[in-house]
């Protein structure tokens, strides 16, 4: 008797277990909140560009989205923050340039950015700009390099490594020029030098530096996209000068490797949402940068183009490890 009632119990409880396990493996993603981790402070493009991707987001996924500002360590905090979270697609890393160069530029960066995550695609690409003070005595980008061929000159960067220190360093290095790097924790801190003239140049995306250029503060030379920028049509570009020379700051997301191809289809999906609502193109469109969508599969190829043409250019430019 007893174990004929053991047997019965013991065919319950699988058959309950039969029940739940399709259940339990139904459950769509996402089933909680989302977490875009930003490897920077508040209030920079990233940051920006972040929040506005992660409300779109939210809004396809039918889920809530939030950015998480991990800012120290020129972005290693953050970073390594998400490649030590679950690969399950609830945190995930928003970056720029400096992600595919600081392994390169740092002794220990913690992360290794093809075999460490996985692309989701981008939210925006935009150019850089090269500016100089209103007072400076070069007109355009011509006058400029035969001055500094002839002159101390110096440049500000806020970051080394970072997409402002690297688009400076990969021009001069085309021209042959050396220029002193001025570096700053952040462009933000480095304008006002180069607007009073003590810092020569910096290259510095448009929505950091637009307020000093609407206000005369700042002069741009050159821009460093294919064409000219929508919020800057006079503003030439560097091929426009007779320089071939371009340079894209891009702003992406990324998740762990070995999230779940269907969760990482997902999360592309949602991207590419957010990336066609009209007051999200308005909105990057009008601070100078390109809404245009890549796949996860595209993204991912692009990164891993990119490592390599980085860890070349610092060899190139000698650049010490920190």
């Amino acid at each position: 008797m007893l174990k004929t009632r053991a047997a019965k119990f013991v065919s319950v409880v699988l058959a309950q277990g039969l029940v739940v396990t399709p259940v339990m493996a139904a459950e769509t993603f996402p089933s909680k909140v989302i977490r875009i981790v930003v490897p920077a402070a508040a209030g920079g493009s990233l940051d920006v560009i972040a929040r506005l991707v992660a409300q779109k987001m939210g809004e396809k996924l039918g889920q809530t989205v939030i950015v998480e500002n991990r800012a120290g360590g020129d972005t290693l905090v953050g970073t390594r923050y998400v490649k030590d979270s679950p690969a399950d697609g609830y945190t995930l890393l928003a970056q720029a340039n400096g992600f595919t160069v600081l392994p390169s530029l740092k002794q220990d960066a913690g992360y290794d950015p093809l075999r460490d995550f996985t692309g989701i695609g981008l939210m925006a690409r935009s150019p850089m700009i090269m500016l100089v003070s209103p007072d400076n005595p070069s007109r355009n980008l011509k006058e400029f390099v035969a001055r500094a061929k002839s002159t101390t000159l110096s440049f500000a960067s806020g970051g080394f490594g970072g997409p402002p220190h690297m688009a400076a360093a990969m021009f001069l290095k085309m021209q042959g020029l050396e220029l002193t790097n001025v570096p700053y924790k952040g462009n933000s801190l480095a304008l006002p030098d180069v607007a009073a003239g003590r810092v020569t140049t910096i290259f510095d995306g448009y929505t950091s530096c637009v307020a000093y250029i609407k206000s005369g503060k700042l002069r741009p030379l050159a821009v460093t996209s294919s064409t000219r920028n929508g919020p800057m049509p006079s503003v030439p570009t560097f091929k426009e000068q007779g320089f071939d020379y371009e340079y894209s700051l891009w702003m992406g997301l990324v998740a762990r490797a070995g999230t779940p191809k269907e969760v990482i289809a997902r999360l592309s999906d949602a991207l590419r949402y957010a990336n066609g609502s009209k007051d999200l193109v308005d909105r990057l469109v009008a601070d100078g940068a390109d809404p245009t969508f890549i796949s996860s599969y595209e993204f991912n190829r692009y990164l891993e183009a990119e490592v390599p043409q980085m860890e070349k250019l610092v060899s190139d430019l000698k650049l010490p490890k920190q």
